[in-house]
């Protein structure tokens, strides 16, 4: 089963290699990870996707509270939290002039945006949820993608509304 945890740490160096290698050492892979400092400049968020059963994510995160520049560790899966993921993904996707309508059309209909442009390619912004990056990109493939960089998710957790 995949997960997203979110990890509240102490914004100080060595920390991300401190919890990169809790999941190394462990075997544990790391599907997506980004991290950012947050309004606090003393803190940074990272939300990091992983997969394993119920037993291995309830590892992860006890491993996680273990370590001491962390502040909380909330794993959306399994507290059942309800939350908004994005991410953001560049794609640099081949281009002729037969084709050119075509994929400005693709773009349009996705609320992508292109932001980069040559004689050869156009360079793809895309932002949403993980489906729909993957659906733009499995329409670019049969027309030739050159390079692709994705940001990995970044999660916050919905506002909880008053009764």
């Amino acid at each position: 089963m995949r997960h997203t945890i979110s990890v509240l740490v102490d914004n100080k160096p060595g920390v991300l290699a401190r919890v990169a290698g809790l999941f190394s050492g462990r075997g544990f892979n790391i599907e997506s990870l980004s991290v950012n400092e947050t309004l606090d400049p003393t803190m940074s968020q990272m939300t990091i996707v992983t997969r394993g059963d119920e037993k291995i994510l309830e590892q992860i995160n006890k491993q996680l509270n273990k370590l001491v520049d962390i502040i909380k560790v909330t794993d959306f899966q399994s507290k059942h939290v309800d939350y908004i993921d994005r991410e953001l993904a560049l794609v640099k996707v081949n281009v002729d002039e037969h084709r050119r309508s075509e994929i400005l059309s693709i773009i349009d209909i996705f609320r992508a945006k292109v932001v980069d442009v040559s004689r050869t390619h156009y360079t793809v912004e895309i932002t949403g949820d993980e489906d729909k990056i993957n659906a733009i990109i499995d329409l670019f493939r049969p027309l030739g993608i050159k390079e692709i960089v994705r940001s990995g998710k970044a999660t916050l957790p919905r506002e909880k509304k008053p009764r």
